[in-house]
């Protein structure tokens, strides 16, 4: 059980309980997605950027502007269909855990 954010799972394992939540986000959305028989013309790109999603869970934390853009293409992509809004919700607020980007000075 995680304690709060910032703190590593009691399981022992040192993964970051940010990527383990968003990894677990991701493949709920995957499967509903998966599930739904209705075609639409962004289901390619929802796909393609679910997989995007899934893999950057794979090697560590990933990049903040990297997630910000493949959620704002996956919810591009699904935002008319009611059926996945709540998982799309959970994908959401897992990737703001990983909080805002860093600005470039300039």
């Amino acid at each position: 059980m995680l304690r709060s954010l910032g703190q590593r799972p009691v399981t022992g394992s040192d993964e970051d309980p940010r990527v383990a939540g968003l990894r677990t986000a991701v493949s709920r959305l995957r499967r509903q997605l998966a599930a739904l028989p209705a075609e639409f013309p962004d289901r390619a790109i929802a796909e393609d950027e679910l997989a995007a999603l899934a893999a950057m869970t794979v090697h560590g934390v990933p990049e903040v502007p990297r997630l910000r853009r493949s959620l704002l293409l996956v919810a591009g992509a699904l935002g008319s269909m009611s059926a996945l809004s709540g998982a799309l919700s959970e994908v959401r607020r897992a990737v703001d855990l990983f909080g805002e980007p860093s600005r470039g000075r300039g």
